[in-house]
């Protein structure tokens, strides 16, 4: 294979990976019923005037399977960090007593269950679409190639490694969608 044909398939391969890499940040952000640090990933605080990952502004424990201690470094961060989980969309009651913030993770009923399993299947297939994405970009670029000189048959072989990679890829996604249903599903 040509040298352009592998960075083509290369540039395939980070941007799939990339798919994977963003859907497993996006599934750590649901909540299974067990108390994770990750759940908290997409709360901002604001730390003397710019907007911080509550990660950088507190320390985050989980000393049992339903509680999280958010333990910020600067007391007067402790109310701030209090508004932005009633304000998120986690449906936790942080309870706040002065030193630390206390979050308890209620045990999820049926219906709620089902919805995060819901939710896991859209962001897993909202993957699936970017991995086609670049399944097609990859494609277009094989076509380019070809009339920038290389030869039908190695386009055809280009094209059949790039859907190799991306039937791998979305077996991946279906794995790692899998695994977090029965994440979800198991009480």
């Amino acid at each position: 294979m040509t040298e352009e044909a592998e960075m083509c398939l290369d540039m395939a391969r980070e941007g799939m990976q990339h798919s994977i890499n963003h859907l497993e940040k996006e599934l750590h952000k649901i909540r299974a019923g067990k108390a994770n640090p990750a759940m908290l990933d997409g709360i901002y605080v604001d730390n003397y005037g710019a907007k911080m990952p509550l990660i950088q502004v507190a320390n985050i424990n989980t000393p049992d399977a339903r509680t999280l201690v958010i333990q910020p470094w600067d007391k007067s961060n402790l109310h701030k960090i209090e508004k932005e989980i009633i304000n998120s969309s986690l449906g936790l009651n942080p309870q706040n007593d002065g030193i630390v913030i206390r979050l308890n993770i209620p045990v999820l009923t049926e219906d709620r269950r089902m919805e995060m399993v819901r939710k896991s299947k859209h962001e897993a297939e909202e993957a699936k679409v970017g991995i086609r994405n670049i399944r097609k970009q990859a494609n277009h670029e094989a076509q380019q190639l070809e009339k920038d000189g290389m030869s039908e048959d190695d386009r055809k072989r280009l094209e059949a490694k790039i859907q190799e990679l991306t039937d791998s890829y979305i077996k991946l996604v279906d794995e790692k969608f899998v695994e977090k249903e029965k994440d979800i599903t198991t009480i």
